[in-house]
């Protein structure tokens, strides 16, 4: 018996697992598409950090009754909640962020979007494990970010996965 735990623990481990959200997300609009987007590429919880934002009709497939959502009222709050193990990745223009076409995704990890008019505080850029950007010269809707975030993600497991 320990040892199908063990198995189903180990298996667990490798297989990973993600979470995404906005901090202080600025329009409903951009959580609705984010949240049907996280459901659709297999993230495992979503969530919400800053009150920043109100209730939206745009998650049409009522992604917050299929996943886990949460909601933390602040940074502080959001880090101290963190799965233990989990890497943050933040998603921000900055000199520190790595190039996403040549990041690796971690198999345990917390993707961390900032709203587009004021990005991630830096709070939370100076606490993220890794921060990421893409191949762009501006900015681009937050929503959209965090999609092409989660297809990268899921390319690159489902190819290393493949050999």
């Amino acid at each position: 018996m320990q040892l199908q735990i063990l198995e189903v623990m180990i298996d667990n481990l490798e297989q990973g697992y993600f979470g995404i959200g906005i901090q202080n997300g600025k329009t409903p609009e951009n959580l609705g598409v984010l949240w049907r987007t996280a459901q659709n590429m297999g993230a495992n919880f979503i969530f919400t950090v800053g009150r920043r934002y109100a209730k939206q009709a745009c998650d049409t497939r009522k992604a917050t009754g299929a996943m886990p959502y949460f909601h933390y009222d602040d940074f502080e709050d959001f880090y101290k909640h963190m799965p233990k193990g989990a890497l943050l990745v933040g998603v921000e223009l900055n000199e520190r962020s790595v190039s996403l076409e040549t990041f690796e995704h971690p198999r345990r990890c917390i993707y961390l979007l900032g709203a587009e008019d004021n990005g991630l505080t830096k709070a939370a850029m100076e606490k993220c494990h890794h921060l990421i950007k893409f191949d762009s010269s501006e900015s681009i809707n937050v929503s959209a970010a965090g999609s092409i975030v989660m297809y990268d993600r899921q390319l690159k497991i489902n190819h290393k996965s493949s050999f």
